[in-house]
């Protein structure tokens, strides 16, 4: 590193990590691995796939339950973008979910992905974690969320695609539309209304579906975001959410993701709770 030799104190560290993590000597690895992020925080290497697949590989051979793979992945997401206190580069986010998901850790795999652009990847994991962990009466449930977090994300085609890729393959849910699932329904038409732009039809969509729409408080919470964001819906007056939105921002993993997504929140003047 006094050398300037940044490349090649990287590739010291990363091969180092290995090493130690294939004799499961899981403590001085990920002193290694904290080192490797330290050299390219020094140097200012610009961000390749080629890193970000290394920086993968050693999150993954980690310990699921150690504090080291938590403070490893937010340290590893802030360089990601520069540490300029945004959510991470989306390739990234899409590296850790798929190794998350192989984990069987649903959750986190979900919140990865939604910072993803990995649509078709979010949804196959999502018919997974429904069949596996939900209740059939639910399936609807767990693509509205994601469809409707994507959307609050600006992400209309990844908003799409986890949409129509959920329901095609889910084995609980018949060919559609129209969906014999009236929520399913609602979130079509909502893509559709999404494309035109039109705050009659988003307006009277809302009123129409009311009462799927109360199984989940949040989802009025999410649309009066995308009805900012999409329909040019002023945003209500209150300053901030407090209480419960308050409380389930603060529960997104990272010890150090929290400040930036409030930040980020923040900045776009309505936090909304993405976990």
């Amino acid at each position: 590193m006094s050398q300037g030799k940044h490349a090649e104190a990287r590739e010291l560290m990363f091969n180092g990590a290995l090493l130690f993590f294939s004799y499961n000597q899981q403590n001085s690895a990920a002193d290694l691995s904290m080192l490797v992020l330290e050299v390219l925080e020094k140097s200012d290497t610009k961000v390749e796939d080629e890193i970000l697949e290394n920086l993968a590989k050693l999150f993954s051979l980690m310990d699921p339950n150690s504090p080291e793979r938590v403070a490893f992945v937010s340290r590893a997401l802030k360089w990601s973008t520069g540490g300029a206190g945004k959510l991470g580069h989306p390739k990234f986010h899409q590296l850790l979910a798929v190794i998350l998901w192989k984990e069987q850790n649903y959750s986190e795999s979900r919140y990865h992905f939604l910072h993803s652009s990995d649509g078709e990847g979010c949804a196959q994991m999502l018919v997974e974690y429904s069949s596996s962990r939900g209740y059939r009466s639910e399936v609807d449930m767990f693509v509205a969320q994601a469809v409707l977090q994507f959307l609050c994300l600006k992400n209309k085609n990844s908003a799409s695609v986890v949409f129509s890729t959920y329901t095609e393959k889910h084995p609980s849910i018949e060919r559609g539309p129209p969906f014999v699932q009236p929520l399913l329904n609602f979130i079509w038409f909502l893509l559709l209304a999404v494309e035109g732009g039109k705050l009659t039809v988003f307006t009277v969509l809302c009123e129409q579906y009311q009462p799927s729409l109360k199984r989940d408080p949040m989802y009025n919470e999410y649309l009066d975001r995308i009805g900012q964001l999409f329909f040019g819906v002023p945003p209500k007056q209150s300053p901030s959410y407090g209480g419960l939105l308050g409380n389930l921002l603060n529960s997104l993993m990272g010890s150090g993701e929290e400040d930036d997504i409030a930040e980020e929140a923040h900045e776009d003047s309505s936090p909304i709770e993405l976990d």
